[in-house]
């Protein structure tokens, strides 16, 4: 584990980028930046259009260390370049930017109101390939739809599990148990994810933290525990689908949670744009983003 890296996300100010778009996510994405679907005739184009898009977003001056502590990288940017240098390596040598790598191969179909990860298949050799590359940690995502006890203790002893494996090949896991922002019982949901998470942080030694990201509570700084654990090394907070202004205005309300956005980063980004252009939009909402993360 690169300890100057874990210094950087422990006491860093900024937020994570989540650039890890994969293939369910990806043609959406490309839409909401201004490229349709007829535009590509195949996934090996769709990721190559893909891929020039986050290249525009990581080589943009707007984006530094300075207010972007961490991206997330897709399985396949692992293997591809940003101006000549691999893509973790790019981020850390040339940006100061901590990578990680989205490891899960998406979900299950929903049973007992959540869905969970399916099998990870060569994950051992996945994450010794991410180290050798320099990356420092990977994500996981669930979603969790329905307060269904059972099924809410399948999602983190699923992810606890795998995050254990992580941590066993010198790297950083953020486990993310995602809550449904359209769930009508969203909030007791929480309250029953935030009782799991401490009863299985407790069995986490402080010296191998974890990373948490959560979807953005409906109480103003419910997570303040979870900050607090000394088995946790950040709280970072997804943008589930609420607009930038509506996760930012979220976000500022719990302190010591920061930021890991996607669609509420890129929002406003178009391939149309002139470089001017894009590198002031990008600018704006890297701004925006790191202000709701310091607040």
């Amino acid at each position: 584990m690169n300890q100057e890296q874990l210094d950087r996300i422990k006491s860093g100010q900024g937020f994570i980028a989540a650039l890890d778009q994969s293939g369910g996510s990806t043609p959406k994405a490309l839409k909401l930046y201004g490229i349709d679907e007829t535009e590509y005739a195949d996934d090996a184009e769709m990721f190559g259009l893909v891929h020039a898009m986050r290249t525009r977003i990581v080589t943009s001056p707007a984006f530094t260390g300075e207010r972007v502590f961490g991206a997330i990288l897709f399985e396949r940017t692992l293997d591809d370049a940003f101006e000549g240098q691999g893509a973790a390596e790019y981020l850390w040598n040339t940006k100061g930017v901590v990578p990680f790598l989205k490891i899960d191969k998406g979900l299950e179909d929903e049973a007992d109101g959540v869905q969970l990860l399916k099998p990870i298949p060569g994950l051992s050799e996945l994450l010794a390939r991410a180290r050798a590359k320099g990356v420092f940690g990977t994500k996981e995502r669930s979603v969790i739809k329905q307060n269904n006890a059972a099924g809410i203790a399948a999602v983190l002893d699923q992810q606890f599990e795998l995050g254990q494996q992580v941590l066993d090949a010198g790297l950083v896991p953020i486990i993310e148990p995602e809550v449904d922002i359209k769930s009508a019982d969203k909030g007791d949901i929480e309250i029953t994810l935030k009782q799991g998470l401490l009863e299985r942080l407790d069995k986490v030694a402080p010296s191998t933290p974890v990373i948490l990201k959560l979807t953005l509570p409906e109480v103003d700084g419910f997570f303040q525990e979870l900050v607090e654990h000394p088995s946790v090394l950040k709280v970072v907070a997804l943008s589930g689908g609420y607009s930038r202004d509506d996760a930012n205005a979220r976000l500022a309300k719990n302190p010591g949670v920061v930021a890991s956005f996607s669609r509420a980063l890129t929002e406003g980004l178009s391939a149309q744009q002139s470089d001017d252009d894009f590198n002031t939009a990008l600018d704006t909402a890297i701004e925006s983003i790191y202000r709701a993360s310091v607040a």
